[in-house]
């Protein structure tokens, strides 16, 4: 049908059409100006779209799920190429999607390739090794060894095993040894969100752990490699400060030296975690940072002493070397840990900076430092440590690179009190904005944080690097020629400080910040969050706020676990009406109260559940009646394996809502709600138990998920465990026995 004019009508398609095109088409405008006013902080994001990569491999339960990822960043890839070729945004999120494929595909890889045998179970062993490498633990009275077995031995190639101290010969790395051993595999998180070590020993090669029975040293040995030596020069090292310096003081200057924390006392050591000082006692950053610029101011004034190398030479270039190597070799000596290598990497980014003559410290340099340490160490983005270190240093960079800030502390004519508070204020403002950003991770990872850190660090940190470590460093010098004293005497006056001030900051009121649980969810909207606002200049930053708020939003929403329930089933904590812990064996080891108070977010130590209201104990068992929403909850927790008829068992069980148990329980204990026995237990891994409206079950399997570094079970377990031990979720209310379990 025709118009009046002869022209075809209009069907409205046309126009919609055309307006679709150009929403889209101004999308993409707003997108480029946006990219365009952004364009020296894209590649900022590089790093961050590797870690993604990595972060999602971690996060993701198995191989399915990282084939599907890696596919959406290919066709994300694809898309933006598709879309827009020759926007600035396009190719942006192009290179952003590629990042996070390599990410995730490194890690895999890298998963893959240094997968190494494991012990499949708890047994004892006699065999001949070498000794890698030896720390004392002064806090659990050991020596701790890594060992390298003979192939004859049939055990994993590398081992790490305790000996007691007094039984412990003098060793050195190379050593050969004959042990007689209980091993059993590398540690899986005891409860969720606890420190996983079978992920840590998989990517380092260890396939079990165990204490040593007898220990005897064998003549002769395989030969010393460099990693060999140079394990015995950072030993012997230890050994001549300790002999120098006693207490916590001397274990402190060790750390310092050869990164061994082993040798310091529990309560130093407690006392600098809570002050917020414990930093200092990792070979990181700050004390690459020491090294590197007192080298180099050395070397450059030595130098200048010639006026022929002056007018010569370059001796910015030649000090820079001379620092670098210096470098080199502290993190070499101390034992080249991820931390050490991060800085290192940063630091000679930092001298390369300044021999060019570029600016010494910029975002870029700390992106470029993050691409190395993803691409050659992926798994070090899920421990603390690089997130610590890397939050920190974006921190204090990002601070001082904004405008405003820049210009309050810019250096300028003005009398010497005003330089000083303008000076200080810089150290506060600093300080106040680095435990921001790390208060997050170091609630995530260890559930607490000080409330302190920053004004101890504010003397800690000079102290440290002004004093302690150039005395420390002259003391080594010149006891090469018998004169190293006064420089001891000191270091050990400065030590003293440091400790005083860590212990009077733990000891005040309030000085720890205790969190159980925050979701790994939450955990990355901070991130994000934080990484939005550190990143951008541009008022879309201000974004970023948002997220850090609804990632706090989302953790203090999150209730604290009412049960947790180790991997083993051995140890229990119940949180009772008032809120007060209480823990189900009254031997529990003071390791094991730590990691649950910690995970229950308690400071104080944790009573016996005996003591705790509405508990019913004797050796063998405790019935717990705990508050829930609009009912109690019962829970039958068992203490020991003594014998319990059946009659009595199956009544018992039937009236609890949770049973928990280290031994396998026989089909006839059937709890209302949950059946957490050995065989449940093999397969979840610890559990956290939340009793709310919505009554939840968190454990640490599912946050393993298919892993390389799961624990299996035996073929006699998965036999045995067939069609028993599940989780018993009624699919009724569990007050109601009429639902059937699935």
């Amino acid at each position: 049908m025709r118009a009046v004019d002869g022209s075809a009508p209009s069907t409205g398609a046309e126009p919609r059409g055309r307006g679709f095109a150009a929403a889209l088409e101004g999308w993409s405008g707003r997108l480029e100006a946006l990219a365009d006013r952004e364009r020296d902080q894209l590649a900022l994001w590089l790093p961050v779209g590797l870690g993604f990569g990595t972060a999602a491999w971690f996060a993701l339960p198995d191989a399915h799920a990282w084939t599907a990822f890696l596919l959406a960043a290919a066709a994300t890839l694809c898309g933006a190429l598709a879309a827009a070729p020759e926007r600035r945004w396009g190719r942006a999120l192009a290179l952003l999607a590629l990042a996070a494929f390599l990410g995730c595909a490194n890690v895999w890889w890298k998963a893959e390739r240094v997968a190494a045998p494991r012990l499949g179970r708890e047994r004892a062993a006699r065999f001949d090794a070498e000794v890698e490498s030896v720390q004392t633990l002064a806090a659990r009275d050991a020596v701790r060894l890594v060992v390298r077995t003979a192939p004859e031995a049939g055990l994993p190639p590398r081992l790490r095993v305790n000996v007691p101290a007094a039984e412990a010969p003098p060793l050195r790395p190379g050593d050969a040894v004959r042990l007689r051993a209980w091993l059993m595999p590398p540690a899986p998180a005891a409860v969720p969100g606890a420190y996983d070590f079978s992920r840590a020993a998989w990517f380092q090669g260890v396939g079990g752990t165990g204490r040593v029975l007898d220990i005897a040293t064998l003549p002769g040995g395989r030969g010393k490699g460099w990693s060999a030596r140079i394990a015995g020069v950072r030993q012997r090292l230890g050994d001549h400060i300790a002999s120098r310096l006693g207490g916590g003081e001397g274990a402190i200057a060790v750390a310092l030296a050869t990164g061994d924390q082993g040798r310091i006392p529990q309560a130093d050591a407690e006392a600098m975690r809570r002050s917020g000082l414990a930093h200092l006692l990792s070979v990181s950053g700050l004390h690459l940072s020491a090294v590197v610029a007192a080298v180099m101011v050395l070397t450059l004034r030595l130098l200048a002493l010639s006026p022929a190398l002056a007018l010569r030479l370059r001796l910015t270039l030649w000090a820079a070397g001379a620092a670098a190597l210096a470098g080199i070799a502290y993190t070499v000596l101390t034992g080249a840990e991820v931390p050490t290598l991060r800085s290192c990497i940063a630091s000679l980014l930092v001298l390369a900076g300044i021999a060019a003559g570029r600016e010494a410290l910029t975002l870029r340099l700390v992106a470029a430092g993050a691409l190395v340490v993803l691409v050659f160490w992926p798994e070090s983005l899920a421990g603390p440590s690089f997130q610590l270190s890397f939050a920190a240093i974006t921190a204090i960079v990002a601070l001082h690179d904004h405008p405003r800030v820049r210009a309050l502390l810019a250096a300028r004519e003005e009398a010497v009190p005003a330089k000083a508070g303008r000076f200080l204020f810089g150290l506060v403002l600093t300080g106040i904005v680095v435990e921001a950003a790390l208060t997050p991770i170091a609630l995530f990872h260890f559930h607490r944080a000080g409330l302190y850190g920053a004004a101890a660090n504010i003397v800690a940190i000079p102290l440290t690097t002004f004093v302690v470590m150039p005395a420390e460093a002259l003391a080594l010098l010149l006891d090469t020629i018998g004169l190293g004293g006064p420089f001891w005497w000191a270091a050990g006056k400065a030590l003293g400080l440091l400790l005083g001030l860590a212990h009077r900051t733990a000891a005040a009121p309030g000085a720890v910040t205790l969190l159980p649980a925050m979701p790994a969810g939450a955990f990355g909207l901070i991130v994000l969050g934080g990484l939005w606002v550190s990143l951008w200049r541009s008022p879309i930053r201000r974004w970023g706020a948002a997220a850090v708020a609804a990632g706090a939003l989302w953790t203090l929403a999150t209730p604290a676990p009412d049960i947790l329930v180790t991997g083993d089933g051995r140890h229990v904590a119940v949180r009772g009406a008032a809120g007060d812990v209480g823990i189900l064996r009254t031997r529990a080891r003071d390791y094991v109260r730590d990691l649950l108070s910690e995970s229950a977010g308690v400071d104080t130590g944790l009573p016996d559940l005996d003591d705790l209201d509405g508990s019913a104990c004797n050796p063998d068992a405790c019935a717990v009646t705990l508050p829930g929403d609009g009912r109690p909850w019962r829970l039958l927790a068992f203490r020991s394996k003594a014998h319990v008829e059946a009659e009595p068992l199956r009544r018992a069980c039937a009236g609890a809502d949770i049973v928990v148990a280290e031994r396998r329980l026989p089909a006839a204990c059937a709890p209302r709600w949950l059946k957490a026995d050995a065989a449940t237990l093999s397969r979840t891994g610890g559990l956290a138990i939340r009793l709310g409206r919505a009554p939840s079950v968190e454990t640490v399997g599912e946050s393993v998920g298919a892993h390389p570094w799961r624990a299996e079970r035996g073929e006699g377990e998965k036999e045995r465990g067939q069609g028993r031990g599940q989780l018993l979720f009624s699919t009724a209310a569990p007050g109601d026995r009429g639902g059937a379990e699935k």
